[in-house]
């Protein structure tokens, strides 16, 4: 008669095969990279996931949401990040290039919202914007002003003040303070406000509709002369409290300077947590988390980590993110991205039990590449053949 194999000792074989994977990965910590707004976030998760003591704490990098995604996509392995963190959706060339180095299987998360204001110091006047005003104020090409509303000709923006771009305006000059191409805040802002006032005008939609690729491109393009200038956040804040022009910020930063600086309503609407949080603010936004499947089960503590920045002590409605600037998603929302959750951890048993390769090395990167050629080649036979 055979003996049952004890439960504990089931229990045992597997964690055994799980910490022999984690050490043949050879990173003793969680890798986690990008959105320099998700960064508190991500940082104060890793203290509370690291405070028992039973992982080591994980290593968060603010690299700007581009660059994160950058580095993610460049492969799998014990030298590229375990999560990023985009404060936009990854787009579908930054899918592609993960896929071509063999990042294939990506969870997105949605994780929480956030907004973009305008913030300005406390000690100016009310200001009062519309994302008319922005796009002239900002737009590296705008309609030639000598020419009818339906003219199509576009010239290098001319205005140096704000009362050029609108008579309501302050008779100031244009000075903004910004964050810089790599970021999704940047990415957002050019979306949301840019390409929403330059759409105003008759002769920019029409070209939005006939060809939105150049629309895109010349609407979301910001000025180089100057008058928009890329900072880190502090500097920002630290220009704009001064009264030396408007910058633009997060809505969780704004939180924590408003002692010191006032958001300019955007479209007659106000930036608050309820407005951003019910989407009826023109720039709110939401944030997202992007897990690389080919690592659960070797990065050390990416299951721990995942699970506590989806608990409700962390992105709930009193969630202790709220003091990092978080915006919860309602719960309906949270359930949604825990089924995410949910169908990845289960996935998480060692991928060298699964392929005896590890991830990242030669043999894998190149099998993936050939893999990915031949289903090209064959996409082009079976279009070729109709």
């Amino acid at each position: 008669m055979l003996k049952r194999f004890p439960a504990y000792a089931a229990a045992s074989v597997l964690f055994f095969h799980a910490v022999t994977a984690q050490a043949e990965f050879g990173r003793p910590y969680l890798l986690i990279a990008g959105s320099s707004t998700i960064f508190p976030l991500a940082s104060a998760v890793a203290d509370h996931v690291s405070a028992s003591g039973k992982i080591r704490k994980p290593k968060v990098e603010s690299t700007g949401t581009g660059g994160g995604i950058k580095l993610f996509c460049e492969g799998t392995g014990r030298n590229y990040p375990d999560i990023v963190l985009a404060s936009r959706m990854m787009k579908k060339v930054e899918r592609e290039e993960c896929g071509l180095n063999g990042v294939n299987e990506i969870t997105e998360l949605k994780i929480g919202y956030d907004g973009i204001v305008v913030a300005q110091s406390r000690k100016d006047g009310p200001w009062n914007l519309t994302n008319r005003d922005l796009y002239l104020a900002l737009a590296k090409m705008v309609p030639d002003p000598k020419c009818s509303g339906s003219c199509d000709r576009l010239i290098p923006n001319p205005y140096r003040k704000w009362s050029e771009v609108n008579p309501a305006l302050p008779d100031r000059p244009i000075v903004v303070w910004g964050p810089p191409l790599s970021s999704g805040t940047r990415d957002t802002f050019a979306e949301d406000v840019l390409e929403a006032g330059c759409a105003g005008f008759p002769a920019m939609k029409q070209m939005m509709l006939a060809n939105e690729a150049r629309f895109k491109k010349l609407c979301q393009s910001i000025r180089e002369d100057g008058v928009y200038e890329s900072e880190p956040e502090s500097s920002i804040i630290d220009h704009i409290a001064s009264g030396h022009g408007l910058g633009i910020i997060d809505f969780g930063v704004l939180a924590k300077h408003r002692s010191e600086l006032v958001a300019a309503p955007i479209e007659g609407i106000e930036p608050t947590y309820e407005s951003v949080k019910s989407q009826r603010y023109p720039v709110g936004r939401p944030l997202y988390m992007y897990v690389k499947q080919a690592h659960l089960g070797l990065a050390p503590g990416m299951e721990a980590y995942l699970k506590e920045f989806t608990s409700d002590r962390a992105w709930g409605d009193e969630g202790y993110l709220i003091a990092d600037g978080l915006i919860p998603m309602p719960s309906a929302e949270r359930t949604i991205e825990l089924e995410k959750l949910k169908g990845i951890v289960a996935l998480a048993e060692p991928a060298a039990a699964k392929n005896g390769k590890k991830p990242g090395s030669r043999e894998s990167k190149s099998a993936s590449k050939a893999k990915s050629a031949n289903s090209a080649k064959e996409k082009g036979a079976r279009k070729s053949h109709g």
